[in-house]
């Protein structure tokens, strides 16, 4: 099963860097990367060509730039897009600012479960640590160091936490008895792909930051796709950045709120609205 991993960026090439970097690290057997971007600068494409010539682990297919140009905050769009470039049947959404350990595409191969989605969750870096990382020039990058390093982090009050990165098996436990919409992030999110494309995919007629994210797994709860839980077996470090601007948060998270008294599935705009004349797809690594 080829596994697609979705990752969204816009305009942070060092840190995007930093993260394909260990993707392309990855020790899955099959898996391609998909860079899912909300209509960056030439920066950003820049830092991606250089990876052309780069080893990888031979488990990696393809390495996808999908661009589409920059209107706003529009990451449902990006990943919509994203989608509509990759082969996987299982998607797994990363944040461009989400460094991800050797074995996590392998992780969420072994957590992926016909009937349910997989949320899992991050470790936040410090603004110090994170700048720290991005101009270290170790030939151990921070993906590849063990627990005891990220132990010394945490004791330096480097990161908010250390204890997920213990891992553990998949077992039913990880199933939620129920689907809630809250603490479920697309920064590290797994769906199959029949099922993201059943609801229509992320619903782009979401405006600006916000719960864009919570609308998608309430339409897949609708769909009939259950809850399952990915910490302690996916982790990924969160790399600081400034907020964004959450002008548009209390009317998302209203317009979710009417939502969840309805029975809709299917995104306004979504998936099946792509392409689009105006996006680019290009493969870095094919």
């Amino acid at each position: 099963m080829l596994i697609s991993v979705i990752v969204t960026t816009y305009n942070r090439p060092d840190a995007l860097g930093a993260v394909v970097r260990a993707l392309l690290d990855q020790t899955d057997p099959e898996f391609e990367v998909i860079i899912a971007d909300d209509g960056s600068k030439q920066s950003t494409r820049n830092a991606l060509d250089a990876f052309a010539s780069t080893p990888h682990a031979p488990g990696l297919k393809r390495l996808v730039h999908a661009w589409q140009p920059d209107d706003g905050f529009r990451a449902s769009a990006a990943r919509n897009l994203g989608v509509y470039a990759a082969r996987g049947e299982y998607l797994v959404f990363l944040d461009g600012d989400c460094i991800p350990r050797p074995n996590y595409v392998q992780r969420h191969r072994e957590l992926a479960e016909r009937g349910f989605m997989v949320s899992g969750s991050r470790v936040l870096l410090s603004e110090q640590f994170t700048a720290e990382l991005l101009s270290d020039a170790s030939p151990l990058p921070a993906h590849q160091r063990g627990l005891a390093y990220w132990l010394k982090q945490r004791l330096a009050g480097k990161t908010n936490k250390i204890v997920p990165l213990l891992q553990f098996p998949d077992t039913p436990m990880r199933h939620y008895r129920a689907v809630k919409w809250n603490r479920i992030k697309s920064c590290n999110l797994a769906i199959w792909r029949d099922d993201y494309a059943a609801v229509n995919g992320f619903d782009e007629s979401f405006v600006g930051w916000g719960h864009e994210d919570a609308d998608l797994v309430l339409r897949l709860a609708r769909h009939g796709v259950r809850r399952k839980g990915g910490a302690f077996a996916t982790e990924v470090f969160h790399l600081w950045h400034r907020e964004n601007t959450r002008a548009t948060e209390s009317e998302n998270r209203k317009r979710v709120e009417e939502r969840m008294k309805t029975g809709v599935t299917q995104a306004d705009i979504g998936l099946r609205d792509h392409p689009k004349p105006e996006d680019r797809i290009d493969a870095i690594v094919a």
